[in-house]
């Protein structure tokens, strides 16, 4: 039985990733990038170039891999949505607020388009390989019918429920990953003042048990201080972080941690490294005592 046509409409590198996976498993593909360079790598590997992402809702499956609610509006609702049929699947691995997923959702539904929920944890290599972990959200028959094309895509796929849900659960994590990178940043700016040797300091920390899998994947930038390709972008890290930040503060609850790593996030975009990986934090000039801090950007306390 042929596999559905899908249309990606998003290839950065986790995009670009689950593109060729979906090749690889003999999905017939279109892709749609609004830098259409980036999808050059699918082209050549038997994707449909669309010119547009009116030309990519042709399909019955959409898989949307964009930056931000932003992009969201703009791809999704103002350009494709007056030309998605009904019946549709709109797969979304975006990484937006929950509220901002319970809102599309409902917006989809009364187009009769359904959401798919799909957040992702992984790397780019992660998502080429079919290896990524797959939280999803939003009506469950509807979930249960994208399972063949998440299954090519993630080993552990877990419904969570309503749509929010699984939006919820990706901020969780990226909230801590945004943390600990903070942290190890700090540690090694500590040691390095003290008179320990950086690369020591880094490869003593990455193989200590006070490590985990994702800061020493970090620790690889680090040591060789070369953050592009960027695996997770300072920019999007930001993003993420204010998104939970500002969740939660709506709950009325304060992640002083989360600001704080946010902060330092929005410091890199800054400095115009806003597109390396988050790990770039490290190569930050570190403030002493009685320096100002930033006028704060985002997250509103």
């Amino acid at each position: 039985m042929s596999l559905p046509h899908v249309a990606l409409v998003g290839s950065g590198a986790m995009g670009a990733g689950m593109g060729h996976r979906l090749l690889e498993a003999g999905h017939p593909l279109s892709v749609y990038n609004r830098s259409p360079a980036k999808a050059a790598s699918l082209v050549e590997a038997g994707a449909r170039a669309a010119t547009s992402p009116q030309a990519a809702a042709d399909t019955p499956i959409v898989l949307l891999s964009l930056s931000d609610e932003s992009a969201v509006e703009q791809v999704l609702f103002e350009a494709m949505l007056p030309e998605l049929r009904r019946g549709t699947v709109v797969v979304d691995t975006t990484t937006t607020s929950p509220l901002y997923a319970r809102m599309a959702a409902t917006r989809l539904s009364a187009a009769g388009i359904a959401r798919v929920e799909a957040c992702v944890l992984g790397n780019p290599a992660m998502a080429r390989s079919g290896g990524l972990r797959i939280f999803t959200a939003g009506e469950h028959d509807e979930v249960e019918a994208a399972g063949g094309l998440l299954g090519a895509l993630g080993q552990d796929i877990r419904y969570l429920g309503s749509a929010g849900a699984a939006a919820t659960m990706k901020l969780a994590f990226n909230l801590l990953l945004g943390v600990q990178t903070v942290g190890f940043t700090e540690a090694i700016s500590y040691g390095v003042s003290a008179g320990l040797d950086r690369d020591l300091l880094i490869d003593v920390i990455a193989n200590s048990g006070f490590s985990s899998p994702v800061l020493a994947f970090r620790a690889a930038f680090m040591r060789e201080r070369c953050y592009e390709p960027a695996a997770f972008k300072a920019r999007l890290m930001e993003k993420d972080l204010r998104l939970a930040a500002n969740d939660a503060m709506a709950r009325g609850i304060y992640l002083p941690l989360t600001e704080g790593a946010g902060d330092l996030m929005a410091d890199a975009v800054a400095a115009g490294l806003g597109d390396q990986d988050a790990a770039v934090i490290s190569e930050l000039p570190k403030r002493r005592l009685g320096e100002s801090l930033p006028p704060k950007n985002g997250a509103t306390r």
